[in-house]
């Protein structure tokens, strides 16, 4: 079957040509993973702070960032710009994971509920029965626990990990793993990924993505680049994150956000955010980062 390419509207459509030559990710030549490829990811998430993430019962951030131009006319459901100008979210890993957003912009509040087989959504406290609104959601909430926790996403779950070549970020030379998972982020059956390692410091460096769990993405790859990692609660974080269209536009920038706030282990209850808001004890902004 033939992948659907994002809808786009003409000012993309004149980029469509040149978009289907930028490089995407490897296909995986089986399943199962290689021992190579275990090893290193599992050096990875040890440079990262393996042990001491397993440690975390619960896990509170918050986030600023700018959105570029383009990008919320390409996809608006997707971008959700008038709610998604800055978040504090809350992570239960026990048990779950559960993942609860509360996002604000110039229209009001956005709450996300994100579990393993279930999304709901309200807008100003009013539930949201939309199907592409869910699927979005679905595919912002697993995405940012996956750009957040980085190597610790890929510990579990891959139906194939297998070693890529060889590449550069920003100028540090990076080994490549291609995974495989099934199902993918959000609600999407299967998504490829493309981990590029550090050589030297064995951190994250960038993530590749494909994005099959939304009917007006299917088809496309998007990266993440981390940058300014930090040392909290002996992890090491990135602060900073950049994220760029590979498919079917080039280089086109999608979104540079920042960590501003996180904390761990406030012993926080499904209760406290699965709700259409936050109780008061997750309701507290997350520890500013210094």
């Amino acid at each position: 079957m033939r992948p659907r390419l994002i809808k786009l509207r003409p000012i993309a459509l004149v980029l469509l040509l040149s978009g289907c030559m930028s490089r995407g990710i490897p296909q995986a030549g089986g399943s199962g993973e290689q021992p190579a490829a275990r090893a290193m990811l599992q050096k990875s998430a040890e440079a990262h702070g393996l042990a001491a993430f397993r440690q975390i019962d619960d896990l509170s951030v918050g986030y600023a960032g700018e959105w570029h131009g383009l990008v919320s006319k390409v996809q608006p459901a997707l971008i959700d710009a008038d709610f998604r100008q800055g978040s504090q979210e809350r992570i239960i890993f026990k048990g779950g994971p559960l993942i609860s957003q509360r996002h604000l912009g110039p229209k009001g509040s956005k709450q996300v509920i994100r579990r393993a087989r279930d999304v709901q959504v309200f807008y100003n406290d009013m539930p949201s029965a939309d199907r592409d609104v869910l699927a979005a959601a679905a595919l912002v909430a697993d995405g940012y626990r996956m750009f957040l926790t980085g190597p610790f996403y890929f510990l579990d779950g891959n139906r194939s990990l297998e070693m890529g070549e060889d590449e550069t970020v920003e100028g540090r030379p990076c080994t490549t793993l291609v995974a495989v998972r099934r199902p993918g982020h959000g609600l999407s059956a299967e998504d490829r990924y493309l981990l590029f390692i550090d050589a030297e410091s064995h951190l994250l460096r960038r993530v590749r993505f494909t994005m099959e769990g939304l009917e007006s993405t299917q088809g496309a790859i998007a990266e993440v680049d981390f940058f300014d990692h930090k040392e909290i609660a002996g992890i090491t974080w990135p602060t900073r994150f950049y994220e760029r269209l590979r498919k079917p536009i080039p280089s086109l920038p999608v979104h540079d956000w920042r960590l501003i706030g996180l904390d761990v282990n406030r012993g926080l209850s499904e209760a406290d955010i699965a709700g259409p808001s936050f109780s008061p004890k997750a309701a507290e902004a997350a520890r500013p980062i210094k």
